[in-house]
């Protein structure tokens, strides 16, 4: 019978990571990683081999690690993901923690998160400032299903809204709008490692700003005075969008950065016309 050694062993000669092998395992056996590391030595007597060898094979050809666990740690949380939704990136806890550091003088901040996805942004404030109210918008019904599913299982409570970014909240103000949209160019050429994932989340006009022009341009009518608009962005992107944001009137325009010290994230304060 084989040994998690020797499943660890194939894994890596199919170009498998050892630590995404060790958590298939780990999924497998139903076991914590630390169980798989102390234990190389252990027959796979609770996962049959044809099962162990399905998974790594599709690691390897690149399906995400947490579609074949079926969940994704993002910031505090533990999120259950579909082929669906973009699976939440780390990097994307930079643009989570901005918002965290915004809304601490506020009692009951009204929080505004577009193109949900997985609903790990919103989840995420929701928990970590209970005393939000938190808005979040999808226009895939796929995608709000997981959201609304990942919601329920957390306990945490979140309004979802089906539609097409800000239509399903015309007429409302936030303190702070969040968005991960896409800003994936259609021509990139590392779209086909991201084949896996739902093209719709990725991929945003030839240059990769269609969705981020039209947030911005729709934002100041949806902000109070003095309200944030938050954008994720690719890390070329950075000055793009600050012209995006400057444009619209939005000041103390900044940029904060990812793990990897690149320009992640933009953002700016609104001034609200008078009101009518």
């Amino acid at each position: 019978m084989p040994s998690v050694a020797d499943a660890l062993r194939w894994a890596q000669a199919e170009g498998v990571e050892r630590l995404d092998a060790q958590l298939l395992l780990a999924h497998l056996l139903q076991r914590p990683r630390s169980w798989v590391i102390a234990h190389d030595d252990a027959p796979l007597e609770h996962a049959p081999w044809q099962q162990v060898e399905t998974l790594l094979r599709r690691r390897a050809a690149g399906v995400p690690l947490a579609h074949l666990i079926g969940e994704k740690g993002f910031h505090t949380l533990v999120l259950q993901v579909t082929r669906d939704v973009l699976v939440p990136r780390p990097d994307t806890e930079v643009l989570v923690d901005w918002a965290l550091e915004l809304l601490p003088a506020l009692v009951r901040p009204r929080v505004l998160d577009l193109g949900t996805g997985s609903g790990a942004i919103a989840l995420a404030i929701a928990q970590s400032h209970p005393g939000a109210i938190v808005n979040a918008v999808e226009a895939s019904p796929a995608a709000l299903s997981v959201a609304r599913r990942n919601g329920a299982r957390l306990g945490l409570a979140v309004e979802w809204l089906a539609g097409d970014w800000f239509e399903p909240v015309r007429g409302r103000r936030f303190e702070l709008i969040v968005a991960n949209p896409p800003y994936v160019a259609e021509d990139d050429p590392h779209l086909p490692a991201l084949r896996h994932e739902p093209r719709s989340a990725l991929v945003a006009g030839a240059d990769g700003l269609d969705d981020l022009r039209r947030i911005a341009a729709a934002a100041p009518d949806h902000l109070v005075d003095g309200g944030w608009l938050l954008l994720e962005h690719g890390h070329e992107q950075a000055e793009a969008v600050q012209r995006l944001l400057r444009a619209q009137g939005l000041r103390d325009i900044a940029t904060r950065r990812d793990l990897a010290g690149l320009p992640r994230c933009s953002g700016g304060r609104a001034t609200a016309p008078p009101s009518r």
